[in-house]
């Protein structure tokens, strides 16, 4: 079984009342900003990296606020899903990879929990964005 990182963007308005997500054409589902860690890449480079190649936008990577996982015998894989806090710093809002996004929006927090494919915050969008605090992530570099 190979295991597979997977990094995700919660990015938030200065009110806390809608996040920014994605429509993935591969299976038409609103996501937020995120994708695949690469080889030699840290999960903070990666959240960076996957949420300019989505929107356009330049972040600042805050604390990590969820970890989930799931195991999908029918590809052989086990993957591990780390959601970060994500600002804004740069940038401009447009779709930069066509045959990957077909939308960006930011969406009313409820609704987003509602087009989330998997339940993977627990106690919802809501309660993170309330609390606005997660847990430190540290890249402890390369030994």
């Amino acid at each position: 079984m190979q295991r597979r990182n997977v990094v995700y963007s919660l990015i938030m308005e200065d009110t806390c009342s809608k996040v920014l997500m994605v429509q993935n054409l591969d299976n038409g589902r609103w996501s937020l900003p995120g994708g695949a860690v690469e080889m030699h890449e840290t999960l903070a480079e990666a959240v960076v990296r996957e949420t300019r190649e989505e929107t356009g936008l330049s972040i600042q990577v805050g604390e990590l606020v969820g970890v989930s996982e799931c195991i999908i015998e029918k590809r052989g894989e086990h993957v591990l899903f780390f959601t970060f806090f994500g600002e804004v710093t740069g940038g401009e809002q447009h779709i930069t990879s066509p045959e990957e996004i077909g939308d960006i929006a930011w969406i009313d927090i409820d609704t987003a929990e509602q087009l989330m494919p998997l339940p993977s915050y627990k106690g919802g969008l809501k309660e993170i964005a309330a609390r606005q605090a997660g847990i430190t992530y540290v890249d402890e570099g390369t030994a």
